[in-house]
């Protein structure tokens, strides 16, 4: 059996190892390349001491790729970029993990990124790493654009709401994050002595992931984010108005009949018990996106919630997702860890 020959480009950061761990366990995957231009030489596992035993490759320079089945890009927005067109040769198949090609307007990503995109001609391109609602897309694709971990959260939280026009269109979204969202390069103020303990408000106004929540639900999306005190996860509560009264029987259904036949989206709404709605805790280092929902239909109020591992579903497990589909293998290959409980 041929494997596929992937390379990871920007594979120091949170991501990039995640993505190493899961592309290294993978059975028909070798991956042969890993660029990091700050730790050219080095071996994998000194930036990802996981890895131990796991593989003699060292990170290499960006301009020393050659040609590979598939890259995945992990590098940070606006770098990404400035890279990928010229990466797209190299490969078969492209999957994209910043953000610079979620977005099909290049208006709303100056408006959002404060920056003019460079890449223009792309845009538009990409098909989207959501396996929810682009599977056979995803099929023939040999340029895809993953999600952001927040923003697939919500999107999968208000997508059957949505898509069955039961909310008004206007909803707000608050988001909870744990540190590791920030990236690997974040700076002082995530430092452990900073970070600890806080619950730090970092986007009261416009964040960046409700353009991308907005592109893909056709709502009018307001958004906020608070970095709290765990590693990994992300946590969303969605609020919007019925259109007409909604229980939380009839909610059930509608989430029950899109996301039924999916192996990574799980309905988590119970009237009891410690972990009766999404809780990210859980779903560390799973590829599972739980989501949940309550309803009030006296005053017509719904909220919708979801929960993630932001470097699993969020990120890197998305992206191998896509891949598999993309291969035509199994969907769950290589993503069947179910998480830990007690963590």
């Amino acid at each position: 059996m041929d494997l596929v020959r992937a390379a990871v480009v920007g594979a120091s950061g949170y991501i990039g190892g995640e993505l190493l761990r899961l592309l290294i366990g993978h059975p028909r995957v070798r991956v042969v390349a890993a660029t990091s231009t700050r730790q050219a030489s080095r071996r994998l596992d000194s930036a990802h001491p996981n890895l131990r035993g796991l593989t003699e490759l060292s990170f290499i320079r960006p301009e020393a790729l050659d040609e590979y089945d598939v890259i995945f890009v992990a590098m940070p927005h606006g770098e990404a970029m400035a890279q990928v067109p010229a990466l797209l040769p190299r490969a078969k198949c492209l999957i994209d993990l910043s953000a610079d090609f979620r977005l099909s307007d290049p208006d709303t990503y100056r408006r959002y990124y404060g920056l003019e995109h460079r890449a223009r001609e792309l845009l538009g391109g990409f098909t989207p790493g959501w396996p929810e609602r682009y599977r056979e897309a995803l099929r023939g694709a040999d340029r895809i654009s993953v999600p952001g971990c927040t923003a697939l959260a919500a999107i999968l939280a208000l997508y059957p709401l949505a898509a069955e026009d039961l909310i008004e269109p206007d909803v707000t979204v608050d988001a909870r994050s744990g540190s590791s969202g920030s990236g690997a390069g974040a700076g002082d103020m995530n430092l452990h002595a900073e970070r600890s303990g806080a619950m730090r408000v970092f986007a009261p106004l416009a964040h960046r992931h409700e353009s991308e929540i907005g592109q893909a639900t056709g709502l009018n999306v307001r958004m906020s984010a608070t970095g709290v005190e765990a590693v990994r996860g992300v946590q969303v509560l969605c609020r919007g108005r019925a259109k007409e009264a909604l229980d939380d029987l009839q909610l059930r259904k509608v989430y029950r009949r899109h996301y039924r036949d999916e192996p990574f989206v799980r309905v988590v709404a119970y009237a009891g018990g410690g972990y009766r709605l999404p809780e990210p805790k859980i779903l560390s280092g799973s590829n599972f996106c739980d989501v949940g929902f309550a309803a009030d239909p006296a005053s017509g109020a719904v909220v919708a919630i979801a929960a993630l591992d932001n470097l699993m579903k969020g990120g890197a497990g998305n992206a191998v997702q896509c891949l598999n589909i993309r291969m035509g293998w199994p969907e769950t290959l290589g993503l069947e860890f179910p998480g830990l409980h007690p963590i």
